[in-house]
């Protein structure tokens, strides 16, 4: 089984995918390299024998060069899911005008398989199908009835257009049972990233939902006795006023309440914070290392440090395209700082957003400070160092980071 962060799994299920891509497609290229050097190998033969001239040799190695361009681009474009007309059509014309070598050798009766099961990987569907191996049986087995006539006649049509039909539906099996895996690997890689994408939507969800559970009720409460309080102004001034008390004790309940919820935010411990933030980065596919417990931090600055982390892994996801994010935390000359350093982050716009604005407050109000820069090569920097109650005996000693 395997083991390790989100992430490292993410990214070795995106290099199983990448590498699975290119073993597919190197098998269909080994297949139709095989071809080329079956029929190449007779071409020389039939050379030396003297049964085709130097002219020809030529002619017959720019058209199976051409093919092998040809099948290997309905190769990839079967892959993708699409059927480009101009190839398919070049292609069998190709395959047709090869194929008729086979009054030569009946080696050559292997090209129209071969157009055969890749015409079928861009034209998928039971009557495609059925379509595209009857019409390559039957001019098949029409080659050889002429190439043979002095030994067969019109009767032995319908066995060879039969034995024909046989190696056209082995070659296109094969092909299409190696499209089916193909599209399996497709489908779990993208419940893998759907399943991702999921988790950050649910954790959004919870924050919203906890925001709405906190303020709902109270804005609600306003918005009614302010809108009597308007009505009510001419008719019954001392009715709008009592109106208007009342919305004022609506407020100022609604503020003891976010201050009360950000307390409860605040006395959450740092390490269950950062534990948090780093499964929905994770979850978003962000390789992320976090310290170890910190531990012997006052309350009041851990909060204030749980929030840093939270608005700066919020930044990542919503400002970035990171597909890493460090956060460390260290003791200096009595301070304690906080850095959390993401790659992937996109240019910096004009102005500052109101999260780092109110992070700049909470860490004012504690005697400290913040940072916020680009760092160059697509790094972002957010820095936080706020004073310690007392000195530090563990002074310039930095708490180790874990994976």
């Amino acid at each position: 089984m395997e083991t390790g962060t989100s992430a490292d799994i993410a990214e070795r299920a995106a290099r199983r995918f990448q590498t699975a891509r290119r073993i597919t497609e190197g098998t269909f290229g080994a297949a139709s390299a095989g071809l080329g050097i079956g029929v190449g190998m007779n071409t020389a033969v039939l050379y030396t024998d003297g049964e085709i001239g130097l002219p020809l040799v030529g002619l017959l190695l720019v058209g199976l060069a051409a093919f092998t361009v040809l099948y290997m681009r309905l190769v990839r474009a079967g892959m993708q899911g699409r059927a480009p007309a101009r190839e398919l059509v070049l292609s069998a014309l190709l395959a047709a005008a090869l194929s008729l070598m086979l009054f030569e050798n009946p080696m050559w009766i292997m090209v129209g398989p071969f157009w055969a099961s890749v015409a079928a990987l861009c034209l998928p569907g039971l009557r495609n199908l059925i379509a595209v191996c009857v019409g390559t049986s039957a001019l098949l087995a029409t080659y050889s009835v002429i190439a043979a006539w002095e030994r067969a006649h019109w009767f032995m049509w319908p066995t060879m257009f039969l034995i024909c039909m046989g190696i056209c539906g082995l070659a296109v099996g094969g092909n299409m049972a190696q499209k089916w895996l193909w599209d399996v690997m497709q489908e779990v890689d993208a419940a893998r990233e759907a399943q991702a994408r999921l988790a950050v939507t649910e954790e959004r969800l919870r924050f919203a939902r906890d925001l709405h559970d906190l303020l709902g009720h109270n804005l609600s409460l306003i918005a009614v006795k302010s809108e009597l309080a308007i009505r009510m102004t001419e008719a019954d001034p001392a009715r709008a006023r009592a109106e208007m008390a009342d919305v004022r004790q609506a407020a100022r309940d609604a503020l003891r309440e976010v201050r009360a919820a950000v307390r409860g935010y605040r006395v959450v411990e740092l390490d269950a914070e950062l534990a948090s933030v780093r499964a929905v980065l994770e979850a978003a596919g962000v390789r992320c290392t976090v310290p170890d417990d910190p531990g012997g931090l006052p309350e009041e600055i851990g909060g204030v440090l749980a929030w840093v982390v939270r608005e700066g892994a919020t930044n990542v996801l919503k400002h970035s395209e990171a597909r890493r994010c460090d956060i460390t935390l260290a003791r200096y000359d009595g301070s304690v700082v906080l850095e959390m350093v993401n790659d992937g982050a996109r240019p910096a716009a004009e102005g500052s957003g109101t999260g780092l604005t109110g992070l700049t407050e909470r860490l004012a109000a504690v005697g400290g400070t913040l940072t916020a820069e680009h760092t160059g090569q697509g790094r972002f920097l957010l820095r936080a160092a706020v004073p310690l109650p007392e000195p530090s005996k563990s002074t310039d000693e930095p708490l180790r980071s874990v994976a």
